[in-house]
């Protein structure tokens, strides 16, 4: 399986998966909403309705969606 986790930074609009459960499996449907640069921590947005989800993950927990 390819390994998509972000090598450098996501920006906003980046469509991401956002790994689930104990690390195990990955969902789709979100995109970086903002980015704490000083912490290297993301905010998403689930697409299917634009709710901003309020924990900030870190980038070993995100990882580009396949197109």
């Amino acid at each position: 399986m390819e390994d998509r986790r972000p090598t450098g930074n996501l920006g906003p609009g980046t469509r991401v998966e956002v790994r689930s459960g104990y690390g195990t499996s990955w969902a789709r449907g979100f995109v970086v909403a903002d980015v704490d640069r000083d912490s290297d921590q993301y905010l998403v947005r689930r697409v299917s309705d634009g709710h901003v989800l309020p924990e900030a993950f870190d980038s070993d927990a995100l990882r580009r969606e396949d197109s």
